[in-house]
């Protein structure tokens, strides 16, 4: 019996019971089913005699005591005991418990998939550096995180659209050209320029492109080096995601939101100037155009267009967040770095002032800051740390699990050399691991000729064995939590506590048969609670970007 199963027939014995009340209705959320922490109180605690005492007009432990014997007649129910001030805990027969492990086995990449945002449209915005140079730390923990976000939301059911804003308009475009030109030249760096060799390599795959680019006019030499070079470096950073593990569905160019329409000639920016001046948000004052975002709770009205005529950023913010909206996205996450807390306020006001509600439709996530000890500035870029440099010396597997495991708004210190160790000290190791082990349990049982032909489950009653059913059973609503709480870190703990669980069921069991002892019906019913904790971690690392090795 899965816990879905459990809470379905609990569904049911409540409903069947509120049909006499007028008014009273629930969903299936209410009877939501929790692991108690002492397992001595059962597999499975339900408050939901708590919630509805009192609407229905009893106490909630006569009503938990009145829905107990309703409970343990449920097919699979060993004991229902009513606790407390009400709440009860169930628990299940061996056998009904233990069925876990054929369903996971039986489902395999998908369990641990649920539906609970199904239904939901989401766009997903993150990372979203300036295409003028490599990624670096400070972009490593948004790619992780964003990257797992997304993931963990699809398992979930939710339709989800990952999309890199590619911040390629504006005055810094062609301050790169400028740098790449001077360092094709052989000048030094202009004033505000981007120094570094990365800037050298990129002005010689420029020359070899053009080899008479110096003998062009500057402003087109200029044009010419700072459209190649962007071409080539956001080459790079896609290549440098691919290498991360991280995919975008979209790469969305800021340029088109500048780029006048070929029939009417308008932008999107002089087009989301006008929806939001049909709305009624925006004046005229100091010879500049404003939205007046403070009807909505931003600190301060902010400027579209400033009186030279030039638009502002939140112009772009304004048309870019449109787009969002007329390609169908009713949904809309953005993960910004820990100095754009800023944005937070003018987001939700820009989406009031969108007629939509950003309560419902917008999540803005902060990310903090991290640092890497150990971890060595870039040779090309000189003052940063690059991703690339980081995946050579760590790999992708544990850099990506360790940013994965930490909430998004806490800061976060690493330690380069504990990433690289092979102990159980490292949680990626720990876990990989476990993986490992449950792959070689199953070469070892196919050697010795045990099978899954056979599968009794009232046999799993070690200790050890009814304790990992327990957390095998948890994994879809781990999985659920994460997705609506935006946590992929909920992921990673759990599969550090699975790995841990499972490392003293092989300590204390066997798979194998001792010796000469004959193979039984035992030895491959645990061949299947092997198989199904393989599959979860399996699952679960998926979910955060991480490979599971067969051998370590």
């Amino acid at each position: 019996m899965t816990p879905e199963d459990l809470s379905a027939a609990l569904f049911t014995i409540v409903t069947d019971r509120l049909a006499a009340v007028d008014g009273v209705t629930i969903t299936e959320s209410d009877v939501a089913l929790e692991r108690p922490r002492n397992r001595d109180h059962g597999d499975w605690a339900s408050n939901i005699a708590m919630k509805l005492a009192k609407r229905i007009g009893t106490n909630p432990r006569e009503f938990a005591g009145e829905l107990a014997p309703l409970i343990q007649a449920i097919d699979g129910v060993a004991a229902v005991d009513v606790a407390g001030p009400g709440f009860i805990n169930i628990t299940l027969e061996t056998a009904a418990a233990a069925e876990i492990a054929r369903t996971i086995v039986e489902a395999g990449d998908g369990y641990g998939h649920n539906a609970v945002l199904a239904g939901h449209t989401i766009n997903m915005e993150f990372v979203s550096a300036n295409p003028t140079g490599p990624l670096h730390i400070g972009h490593t923990r948004w790619a992780a995180l964003g990257d797992s976000i997304a993931r963990v939301l699809k398992a979930s059911g939710a339709q989800v659209t990952t999309e890199y804003y590619i911040n390629d308009a504006g005055s810094q475009m062609d301050v790169f050209g400028l740098s790449v030109l001077h360092a094709a030249k052989g000048l030094p760096t202009p004033e505000k320029g981007y120094p570094g060799p990365y800037i050298q390599e990129l002005a010689q795959r420029v020359l070899a492109a053009v080899p008479d680019l110096l003998d062009k006019p500057e402003e087109e030499a200029v044009a010419i080096a700072r459209d190649l070079a962007y071409d080539y470096q956001l080459a790079e950073i896609k290549q440098s995601l691919a290498n991360f593990h991280v995919h975008f569905d979209v790469f969305f160019s800021e340029r088109t939101l500048h780029a006048p329409d070929a029939v009417t000639g308008k932008t999107a920016i002089d087009d989301a100037e006008e929806r939001l001046r049909a709305q009624g948000h925006v004046y005229e004052a100091d010879d500049a155009v404003w939205v007046r975002t403070t009807d909505f709770g931003d600190d301060k009205d902010r400027v579209l267009t400033r009186g030279n005529g030039v638009v502002t950023y939140f112009a772009a913010d304004a048309a870019y967040y449109l787009s969002k909206k007329d390609r169908g996205f009713p949904e809309k996450i953005y993960l910004l770095g820990a100095d754009h807390h800023g944005y937070v306020g003018r987001l939700k006001a820009l989406a009031a002032a969108a007629g939509d509600d950003p309560d419902t439709g917008l999540s803005v996530l902060i990310g903090q800051l991290v640092n890497l000890n150990g971890a060595k500035l870039s040779k090309r870029a000189g003052n940063i740390i690059e991703l690339d440099d980081l995946l050579d010396w760590l790999g992708a597997d544990a850099l990506r699990y360790w940013l994965a495991r930490y909430p998004a708004d806490s800061p976060l210190a690493l330690d380069g050399e504990k990433l690289r160790s092979r102990t159980n000290d490292n949680p990626v190791f720990y876990v990989q691991y476990a993986h490992a082990r449950t792959r070689s349990v199953a070469r070892n049982a196919a050697d010795a000729g045990v099978t899954r032909d056979v599968f009794e489950p009232a046999l799993l009653v070690h200790p050890t064995e009814t304790a990992l059913i327990g957390v095998l059973q948890e994994f879809p609503r781990i999985v659920a939590h994460a997705a609506e709480l935006r946590e992929p870190h909920r992921v990673a703990r759990y599969l550090e506590e699975l790995a841990g669980y499972y490392h003293r069921w092989y300590d204390a069991t066997r798979v194998l048969p001792f010796g000469e002892e004959p193979i039984s019906a035992i030895h491959g019913t645990r061949l299947w609670l092997n198989d199904a904790t393989g599959q979860v971690i399996r699952n679960g690392l998926a979910l955060i970007g991480v490979s599971a090795p067969d051998r370590m």
